[in-house]
């Protein structure tokens, strides 16, 4: 078990690093030159920009450039915002709790939804729960983040006056984004589930325990859904990173902190360092999510345990 952990901690650090890798080719490849940005470019002279340009290290050659930017990150130095000059990782700190938050209370309603309806609509196939939790997934799937915003705004804060629309403030202001987020995530893993279901209760081991007389109720909740969730608990982990990257548009929606907020704004000022720094800090929570995924195999397979021991 410990050999697998450290294998896929190696696995993850490797791909925190091709995620550098990657993040910091795209910012350098963009066009437009950051010193620029920083000067005004009709009151700077050619000696000023130069000066920035050696003072920043933006004269050396790319793979200079990119090794002094990966150790200061090792260090935990994100570097500085161009717009106002304070350092990136103390920002992104302040305003991870509020995405955690959103991401956290998405999740859950998203899981909730998702796994109840996708075996609520294996057990009644063809019926009209199923009918419904198919509905509900189509809805989630296919319906533009932003635009399931809208509607909650328009329904539960204009029309019924329930959470206020926009704003940070308390868990009323959470609600209405959260569960913005979590209905995309319910419809993937509605589908999910009940697919898994559908497939698992057709296997040999489920007429077995059928034929052994036990009830449907222990059947689906005790041994069906169990298997049903491995592939489910893929989607899952993968789904919650989708959710954290999710915050962009919902927290520009509602108008609420966050590191999806200040990554948006920091592409609308063009402030480099920001983007950069978000997007590691995102790379990072990502990979270690899938990781806690690829080691809760282990306690919910038996299969993935014997194999661990052996």
């Amino acid at each position: 078990m410990v050999q697998t952990i450290l294998t896929r901690l190696a696995t993850s650090l490797l791909v925190i690093f091709g995620a550098s890798v990657l993040v910091y080719c795209i910012m350098y490849l963009l066009p437009g030159d950051p010193v620029l940005l920083m000067l005004d470019p009709s009151s700077a002279t050619p000696e000023m920009i130069q000066n920035l340009r050696v003072q920043l290290g933006l004269d050396q050659p790319f793979y200079i450039q990119f090794a002094n930017y990966f150790g200061d990150m090792l260090r935990g130095d994100f570097g500085k915002s161009m717009i106002n000059s304070d350092p990136v990782l103390p920002k992104i700190l302040e305003h991870f709790p509020a995405t955690l938050a959103l991401t956290a209370l998405s999740s859950i309603i998203a899981i909730t939804i998702g796994i109840t309806l996708g075996v609520l609509s294996a057990i009644h196939r063809n019926g009209v729960i199923d009918f419904i939790a198919r509905l509900v997934g189509l809805f989630g799937i296919s319906m533009p983040t932003f635009w399931t915003g809208i509607l909650l705004i328009l329904l539960f804060s204009v029309q019924l006056g329930w959470f206020p629309a926009m704003g940070s403030d308390g868990f009323s202001s959470l609600v209405l984004p959260a569960a913005t987020l979590g209905l995309v995530g319910a419809g993937f893993i509605v589908r999910m589930v009940r697919n898994s279901m559908l497939e698992v209760v057709n296997e040999p081991f489920i007429m077995a325990l059928r034929a052994k007389g036990l009830s449907q109720r222990t059947i689906m909740y005790g041994h069906a859904l169990r298997n049903a969730l491995i592939p489910a608990v893929t989607v899952i982990g993968m789904l919650i990173g989708d959710l954290l990257a999710g915050t962009v548009v919902v927290e520009t929606v509602f108008s609420r902190q966050g590191i999806g907020r200040i990554i948006a704004d920091a592409l609308m000022a063009k402030d480099l360092p920001v983007v950069q720094g978000v997007v590691f800090f995102t790379a990072i929570i990502y990979v270690v999510l899938n990781l806690l995924v690829d080691i809760s195999y282990a306690y919910i397979d038996p299969r993935v345990r014997r194999a661990v021991r052996t």
